[in-house]
């Protein structure tokens, strides 16, 4: 054991030796390192003390710039903050002095905006606008009044001026007739140049057709005037203005020549009616019809009962009165028969012809006296309507009552209208027909008495 301990103990001196060789070795190295280390860091600090010296001279530098424009900017804040305080009391000083120069402009300025309000709601749908559209970057007459009546400030002399300008050049316009070259709006919503000529502002036409200004646009009445008001329009646009022509002229700047186009006719207020109407026109028209025939007839048999009055020697059977000559005449025993049997058979040759002198002369009586209760029947229908009209909407619209009131109107006109006309006929039917019978009686009546006068003799 104890030469193993030994063994041992040798051993662990002989490796301290060679580890305490090693180390001084390793030692000089060091310090050599170290050294190295120590004088490179001397150099960065060196060179890291220069770097600060320049930091903190430029960063000095920069401070004595900044604090010496900072005091510039605060004298010129001064300054500034003086001359605001200067230049408003000149403010002030001018804007009193302005007040007491504008004197009545400010009274000008309010009957200026009243007067362009006014006035551009007025030429919005005039149709000299038509004729003047706004020029290319300028805006058009009605939109610069209606922006001069909304502005808050004075306007200019040049607005001024050219206000005056529309309001002249308007009451100019107004009491001129102008042909132009204009775009028309068709019916089927397409545009085309035309030759427009303008009455004043109230009337527009192109050709024979009537226009309307509407949506800054000129557009054709979709239902023209009747036709005489066409051909006064047509005769205008051929005009050579070297005479004086006819024209039709709407004050109310078109809304007249519209109402007048959509009122209905007259053959649509009768197609529109109720089928009691119909039989109305139909009973007037047969008794039309009726008459004018008979009229016809009458004239006739009148012609020829005059022609036989100028020969009653010679009776013909053409005519009334040569039957009745003919019938008494023609056969001479009945000149030797009793007064009371020839007159009998005179009379029987009157009574004869009278039916035919008489006729239709009934029926224009009673379509006389049941044209107006028909047309009383048509005026409750009508009223039924519009009481109907009433109940369903709820409401005592105008609009809504004007069809059956047109109706029963419609109704009572009709009746009336084929019931005069037809009791004047009448009259002169009855005039005639009396006429000719009275001839038969005055002529029957002295063949009587000569046939007496004969049988005595």
């Amino acid at each position: 054991m104890r030469a193993r301990i030994l063994a041992l103990s040798v051993v662990v001196s002989s490796q301290l030796i060679a580890g305490a060789a090693v180390a001084q070795t390793s030692l000089a190295d060091l310090l050599k390192a170290v050294q190295n280390s120590r004088a490179e860091e001397q150099k960065l600090n060196a060179q890291r003390e220069a770097e600060y010296r320049s930091a903190r001279d430029r960063q000095a530098s920069l401070m004595s710039e900044a604090v010496s424009k900072r005091n510039a900017a605060e004298g010129r804040s001064a300054s500034l903050s003086s001359q605001y305080d200067a230049n408003e009391l000149r403010i002030n000083e001018l804007n009193e002095v302005l007040r007491q120069r504008q004197g009545n402009l400010g009274e000008l300025f309010g009957v200026t905006r009243q007067i362009a309000g006014e006035i551009s709601n007025s030429l919005a749908d005039s149709l000299i606008n038509s004729q003047f559209p706004a020029v290319k970057g300028q805006e058009d007459r009605v939109a610069f009044l209606k922006r001069l009546a909304d502005a808050k400030s004075l306007p200019s002399i040049t607005e001024l001026e050219r206000m005056w300008f529309e309001i002249h050049r308007e009451a100019t316009e107004s009491g001129a007739v102008a042909k132009y070259k204009a775009t028309v709006v068709k019916a089927d919503a397409t545009s085309e140049e035309r030759d427009v000529v303008r009455v004043g502002g109230f009337t527009a036409t192109s050709g024979d057709e009537f226009l309307v200004y509407r949506d800054g646009a000129l557009k054709v009445l979709p239902r023209q005037l009747p036709g005489g008001a066409r051909s006064l329009a047509e005769d205008l646009d051929e005009a050579t203005g070297t005479e004086y022509n006819e024209m039709v002229v709407d004050p109310a700047r078109g809304v007249l020549t519209e109402l007048v186009t959509e009122r209905q006719t007259w053959l649509g207020r009768f197609i529109d009616a109720e089928p009691i109407v119909w039989f109305i026109l139909f009973v007037g028209f047969t008794g039309a019809a009726l008459s004018v025939v008979q009229v016809i007839y009458l004239l006739g048999e009148r012609s020829k009962v005059q022609r036989q009055l100028a020969n009653v020697a010679s009776p013909s059977n053409d005519n009334p009165l040569g039957r009745v000559l003919a019938a008494f005449r023609g056969d001479p025993s009945r000149i030797e028969e009793d007064a009371e049997v020839a007159e009998l058979r005179i009379s029987e040759a009157v009574l004869r012809e009278v039916p035919k002198l008489e006729r239709y002369q009934a029926f224009l009586r009673l379509a006389v006296a049941a044209g107006p209760l028909l047309g009383l029947v048509g005026t409750v229908i009508g009223m039924i309507i519009t009481f109907q009209t009433i109940t369903e909407s709820g409401q005592s619209d105008p609009r809504l009552m004007a069809n059956g009131i047109g109706q029963a109107m419609i109704a009572t006109v009709a009746g009336l209208g084929i019931a005069i006309p037809l009791l004047f006929v009448n009259a002169f039917l009855t005039s005639m027909s009396k006429g000719i019978v009275q001839v038969l009686d005055e002529q029957s009546t002295g063949l009587l008495a000569e046939s007496i006068e004969k049988r005595r003799a």
